[in-house]
């Protein structure tokens, strides 16, 4: 099997690029012979991703956060529509967010992820896409594998990424901590929600997850039902209601017990359309694709189904 490690060096204050001869060690005991590739900057994973896919690498692990899984992922579906050759995805997760690890029921400790990695066989999920409007106004598109959302979650991650004790203190807390913040200073905006060929919903909003996976945002098990090879989406919607009671209720989505809160509506689909009602400035809520924030509102979810092999 040819191996290839896609490593962001900065990712969880750089805990992995510090371990790095202990993690070579591990990854050699597991797997043998592998071929390293470090990102330099965002989108680096992507290119990397496609490149070992299309020089025929057979599984590629994406050590990293979120953000580094849902490049590598996004590279190696885009490698599997070029070519029809299937490259396997692998996860060693450290990063400010490693919610689609958590997911999985992932190890922590790194010798524990490469030795299940090795010993299991990959299994088809599915995946995601959205097309949105980019932050130059260009329309853009891309795959994710966890979760993409609009709203407080596009305000909030871009609040955490720039945030300068990311990396330094625990996800959870610098999650939590900027949730509340940038929710106290979130104005509720209206949009129309389409899933697929049912009567449009109308709603003022704080957020709008379309989730393939259960958990974002540091540890929210945002949809407690979410199955990543059900060929579905999840669609929590988050509707505007008094501020401090929300902001009271967030301690519900850490164990996924919001789903009789009269502020959620929880629908299911294959495709989702969100668009800004009125006001396109005010209304045109930020999106949020695996824990990063490129552009926003309009935006199309496309469910595909078993496009994706992953090892876990």
């Amino acid at each position: 099997m040819k191996v290839g490690v896609v490593l962001n060096p900065i990712a969880g204050g750089g805990r992995l690029k510090r371990h790095w001869p202990d993690v070579a060690v591990s990854l050699k005991k597991h797997f043998g012979e592998f071929e390293l590739r470090e990102t330099q900057a965002e989108g680096d994973a992507e290119r990397l991703a496609i490149d070992l896919a299309m020089i025929g690498f057979d599984l590629v692990i994406a050590a990293g956060g979120d953000g580094t899984a849902s490049e590598v992922a996004d590279g190696l579906l885009q490698a599997t529509q070029e070519s029809g050759r299937i490259t396997e995805l692998g996860l060693l997760p450290c990063g400010t967010g490693i919610d689609f690890a958590r997911g999985l029921g992932l190890p922590k400790e790194v010798d524990a992820v490469l030795k299940r990695l090795a010993e299991a066989k990959g299994r088809k999920v599915d995946a995601g896409r959205i097309c949105y409007i980019d932050d130059h106004g260009a329309l853009a598109s891309r795959h994710f594998i966890n979760i993409a959302s609009l709203g407080l979650s596009g305000a909030t991650d871009r609040a955490v990424n720039a945030d300068k004790r990311k990396g330094r203190m625990s996800a959870k807390a610098l999650f939590l901590w900027r949730t509340v913040v940038e929710f106290i200073r979130y104005r509720f905006q209206d949009v129309r929600i389409t899933v697929d060929d049912g009567a449009p919903v109308e709603a003022r909003m704080a957020l709008v997850a379309v989730a393939n996976g259960k958990f974002f945002g540091g540890g929210m098990m945002i949809a407690p039902d979410a199955d990543l090879t059900d060929g579905q989406f999840d669609i929590v919607i988050l509707r505007a209601a008094g501020k401090l009671k929300l902001i009271w209720d967030i301690r519900l989505l850490y164990g996924g017990r919001h789903r009789n809160h009269p502020a959620i509506t929880i629908l299911r689909g294959r495709k989702v359309v969100v668009e800004p009602l009125g006001d396109l400035e005010k209304n045109g809520a930020l999106v949020d694709i695996d824990g990063e924030s490129p552009g926003r509102i309009p935006a199309t979810f496309e469910i595909l189904p078993g496009a994706l092999t992953l090892r876990y």
